[in-house]
C-alpha cells in the first residue's frame, strides 16, 4: 500500500517542468517593457533639456541706425483750394433779367455792367411819386395861401377887439382859424418831404435794375439766364445770380484738429499740394486761423438734453485755418482737393530715430494690451462681475500719463529696452532728447514686434533686406 505505482508518478513529473517555463517567459516581457519605457522616458528628458537649452525662437526684425538729423515737425490737413476774396451778386430787386452781358469765366473790371433788370416796374413807380410830389407841393402852396389869410382875418380881429368892437367869441374863432391855417401848411410841407423820399427810394430802385461789377475778377459761377426771374430784397439775401472772384490769390481753407492747433501760428510756412497737380508742390504761408473751433459729429435731435449730453463726447473739434497759396503762377481753380503740411518748429542737429521705433511700455515693462487684460483679471477675480472689466479698462486708459516712451536697442543677437525721451517728429522721424546715442542700432519694425511682442532681453533675428528686382 505504501509503495507508489510508476503511472502515479509520472504525471507528476511531467507537470512539474510545465510548471516552472511559463513564469519564465513573462518575466522577460516585462523587463523589456519596463526597459523600453525607460528609454522613452529618457528620450523625453534629453528633448526637454536641448529644447530648453535652445530657448525661444527669436523674432524677426528690421533695424535702423540712430543718426544727427534736422527735423522740422509738420501738421498734416486735408481741404479745398477757394479764392481769397469772392463775391456773391444778388439783385436788390426783384424782376426779369433781360441782359447778362458776360458768360461765366470771363474776365470782368470793377463797374463793368454785369446784370439788367426789367425796369419798366420801375419807370412807373418813379413816375408816380414825381406826380405825388408835384400834387404835395400844389396842396402846401394852397396852404402857405389860407395860413396866410388866416394871419390877415386875425390881425384885423385883434384891432377890433381890442376896441371892443367885436365879441370873445368871434376874436377867438378867427385866432384859432390862423393856428389851424399854420398846421395845415407845416402837414404840407411834411407830406412834401414824404414825397421826396418816396421818388428817390423809386430811384434808387430803378437805379439797382443795372448791376455793377464791384471788384476786379472773373465770373466764376452763373447760376441764370436772361429771361428768368429773380427775387431782390434789402433786407436778406435773394436769388444769387452769380459769383465774382479774384483767381490770382487762392487760398486753401483746411480743417486742423485741436491738439495741432495750439501749434499752429500765423505766418508758419507750408506746402501744398493738390490732387490735380500730381508731382508739384506749391509754396503757401499761414494767413488765417479760426477763433472759434466747428463742431461736426453726432447731432443731438431736438431739445433732448441726455441725447445732447451724449454726442458731445463723439464731436470732432476741428478749427478753421487757411493758407495763402503764395505761388503766383499756379492756376488753381475754387473747390480743387488739396492737402497741407504746416511747418511749426524746425529743430537742426539732433539725434533721431524712426518713429515707429519709440512704443510705450508700463512698469514693468509690460504694454498697454496687457496691462489692460491685467487689470481686468484682477478685477474679476476680486468681484466676479464683468462689468467691472469694463471700468478697469477704462481706468487703464486713463492712466496712459504713467506710461513711459521706449525703444529696443540691439545688442548681438538680442534687445535692450531703454526709456527716451522724445520732442518733434517729422512724416519720417522722430527726435530723442536722451536714452540713444547716434549710432545706436534701433528696432525699427516689425509694428507687432516693437508694440506687443518685444521684451527686455528678447532675442531677435535681423530681417535681410530685400534685393531689388534688377540686382
Amino acid at each position: 500500500m505504501s509503495q507508489t505505482t510508476p503511472s502515479a508518478i509520472l504525471p507528476r513529473s511531467d507537470a512539474a517542468p510545465a510548471a516552472r517555463v511559463l513564469p519564465a517567459r513573462k518575466k522577460s516581457r516585462r523587463k523589456w517593457w519596463i526597459l523600453g519605457s525607460i528609454v522613452v522616458v529618457a528620450a523625453l528628458v534629453v528633448a526637454a533639456v536641448l529644447k530648453s537649452k535652445q530657448g525661444v525662437k527669436p523674432l524677426m526684425v528690421t533695424t535702423d541706425k540712430a543718426a544727427i538729423r534736422t527735423l522740422t515737425h509738420l501738421v498734416t490737413a486735408t481741404g479745398k483750394v477757394q479764392p481769397e476774396i469772392e463775391v456773391g451778386i444778388a439783385p436788390e430787386v426783384s424782376g426779369e433779367i433781360v441782359a447778362l452781358p458776360l458768360k461765366e469765366g470771363a474776365v470782368v473790371k470793377k463797374g463793368d455792367v454785369i446784370v439788367r433788370i426789367k425796369p419798366d416796374l420801375y419807370v412807373a413807380l418813379v413816375d408816380q411819386q414825381e406826380a405825388a410830389l408835384a400834387s404835395a407841393k400844389a396842396a402846401s402852396l394852397l396852404a402857405k395861401a389860407n395860413q396866410d389869410k388866416a394871419e390877415e382875418d386875425f390881425r384885423r380881429a385883434d384891432d377890433l377887439y381890442q376896441k371892443k368892437l367885436i365879441s370873445d367869441a368871434d376874436y377867438t374863432a378867427a385866432k384859432t382859424g390862423m393856428e389851424v391855417a399854420r398846421a395845415n401848411d407845416q402837414a404840407s410841407l411834411a407830406v412834401i418831404r414824404q414825397m421826396e423820399g418816396a421818388l428817390n427810394q423809386s430811384r434808387d430802385s430803378l437805379s439797382k435794375t443795372t448791376i455793377y461789377s464791384p471788384m476786379d475778377g472773373i465770373i466764376s459761377v452763373l447760376n441764370n439766364e436772361v429771361g428768368e426771374r429773380v427775387v431782390g430784397t434789402g433786407q436778406f439775401a435773394g436769388t444769387e445770380v452769380m459769383r465774382i472772384a479774384d483767381l490770382n490769390h487762392m487760398e486753401v481753407r483746411v480743417k486742423v484738429n485741436e491738439n495741432d492747433i495750439v501749434n499752429v501760428k500765423l505766418g508758419d510756412h507750408a506746402v501744398v499740394t493738390i490732387d490735380a497737380f500730381p508731382g508739384r508742390n506749391f509754396d503757401g504761408v499761414v494767413s488765417e486761423i479760426s477763433s472759434s473751433a466747428l463742431n461736426t459729429g453726432a447731432t443731438a435731435a431736438g431739445n433732448n438734453q441726455a441725447a445732447l449730453a451724449a454726442s458731445a463726447s463723439d464731436e470732432v473739434t476741428n478749427f478753421l485755418v487757411r493758407i495763402r497759396v503764395t505761388d503766383r503762377e499756379a492756376r488753381l481753380r475754387p473747390g480743387m482737393s488739396g492737402t497741407v503740411d504746416i511747418e511749426t518748429e524746425t529743430v537742426n542737429n539732433v539725434v533721431s530715430v524712426p518713429i515707429q521705433s519709440v512704443t510705450v511700455r508700463a512698469e514693468g515693462g509690460k504694454n498697454t494690451e496687457e496691462l489692460q487684460q491685467q487689470r481686468a483679471k484682477e478685477a474679476k477675480e476680486r468681484t466676479g462681475n464683468d462689468l467691472e472689466l469694463v471700468k478697469e479698462r477704462q481706468e487703464a486708459r486713463r492712466e496712459r500719463e504713467k506710461l513711459h516712451q521706449v525703444v529696443f536697442i540691439r545688442q548681438g543677437d538680442t534687445v535692450k529696452m531703454r526709456p527716451v525721451e522724445t520732442g518733434i517728429a517729422d512724416n519720417t522721424y522722430i527726435e530723442v532728447k536722451s536714452g540713444v546715442k547716434p549710432g545706436e542700432e534701433v528696432v525699427s519694425g516689425s509694428y507687432a514686434a516693437i508694440s506687443r511682442n518685444l521684451k527686455d532681453g528678447a532675442k531677435v533675428l535681423v530681417e535681410k533686406p530685400k534685393k531689388d528686382d534688377k540686382g
